[in-house]
């Protein structure tokens, strides 16, 4: 399946699934274990500069269309209709899978829902980057009796907890995944999401030991974080262009030679340095050292894959740090991140981190 999907091959991915199913495969095992550990393999190649973008974007549209093609096989008959409310006695019961809002990475969700129709659930799958307001209009149209929620990117958290409680506050528990959360759930925890699961087997698994109940009602998003109270969250985030740009014009000062860069160059640091701040802001929303990190040593190896030094992510701490004098908890985060990178090895790039590129 991989030699298939590195090379964009469809019609040989699908020959494979159609192999793999006249053997004896199951569709859960083909979409978790085949499908969904090549995906894995495909951000691996990315983060190590063995697959450009153009690459990674055309196998992870293959093993797409191969979730598709296995999903069609079990596509309900269309003369029977499909009734618009599921109760328990059809079934485990209806069930939302969506992205947060400006989460991209769709694949995680697309293989729970599928997964959840194998095993009986009716699944309204809402795809990628589903806006608050409309996910919760969603679930006052159709009663789910739970909402999926996936994010890989650790800087969607902040509108991971606005969908989490808004769907709490109308009575519907939810179930959280994805590398966002952290590979232990401890996101998931701090948001005060109902369950978290780290994979599509493992969240369907819990669905059928013990189906969500509803949320208490009563709670307020402010108890989750009670930090958020000194506002360094809501500053650095409202000012996070100027820190891009201090942050430019401070390298530029320490690196000469990025004056001579093209528009595109530049345009290309700007936007690493914009995704540096919008981790550390993350950081500041869940108060958590380890998220901005992880990010920044992983982000070194990202570097060190594509020939540029990792030395250069150190200044750019130092300027941020000094334009952040005034917020204590920022200047923890930027110092904690600096020690890490020079006090270590930088690990191996590790997929679903952050978006480099």
């Amino acid at each position: 399946m991989w030699e298939a999907v590195s090379c964009g091959d469809e019609y040989a991915a699908y020959g494979v699934v159609l192999g793999a199913r006249s053997a004896g495969a199951d569709d859960e095992s083909l979409l978790l274990d085949v499908i969904g550990t090549v995906q894995r393999k495909v951000g691996e190649e990315w983060a190590a500069n063995r697959m450009s973008v153009a690459m990674e974007h055309a196998a992870t549209a293959v093993n797409d269309r191969m979730i598709a093609a296995l999903a069609a096989r079990h596509a309900p008959d269309p003369a029977l209709g499909r009734p618009e409310r599921v109760t328990r006695e059809d079934g485990p019961g209806r069930i939302t899978v969506a992205c947060v809002d400006g989460e991209w990475h769709a694949l995680p969700a697309r293989l729970l829902a599928e997964v959840l129709r194998l095993r009986g659930w009716h699944v309204d799958y809402l795809g990628a980057q589903v806006p608050t307001p409309h996910l919760i209009g969603h679930v006052h149209r159709t009663g789910p009796d739970a909402v999926a929620l996936s994010s890989s990117l650790a800087t969607r958290l902040p509108a991971a907890h606005a969908a989490v409680t808004a769907c709490q506050a109308v009575g519907v528990p939810v179930l959280v995944g994805g590398a966002a959360f952290c590979d232990d759930g401890r996101y998931a925890r701090l948001l005060g999401a109902d369950a978290w699961a780290p994979d599509g087997r493992a969240a369907a698994d819990l669905l059928a030991r013990s189906p969500l109940k509803p949320p208490l009602a009563g709670h307020q998003p402010v108890d989750d974080l009670p930090h958020l109270v000194d506002q360094e969250y809501t500053m650095v985030r409202r000012d996070s262009g100027r820190l891009v740009k201090a942050a430019l014009a401070g390298l530029e000062d320490r690196f000469p030679a990025m004056r001579s860069y093209t528009e595109r160059q530049r345009q290309h640091t700007a936007e690493d340095l914009g995704h540096i701040v919008d981790f550390l802001v993350a950081a500041l929303y869940m108060d958590c050292e380890q998220l901005f990190t992880r990010f920044l040593t992983w982000t070194a190896g990202i570097l060190t894959a594509r020939g540029v030094p990792a030395v250069s992510l150190t200044p750019a701490l130092d300027v941020l740090e000094t334009e952040l004098k005034e917020f204590p908890r920022a200047g923890r985060l930027i110092n904690h991140a600096r020690q890490a990178l020079n006090g270590s090895a930088v690990p191996a790039a590790r997929s679903g981190s952050g978006v480099l590129r």
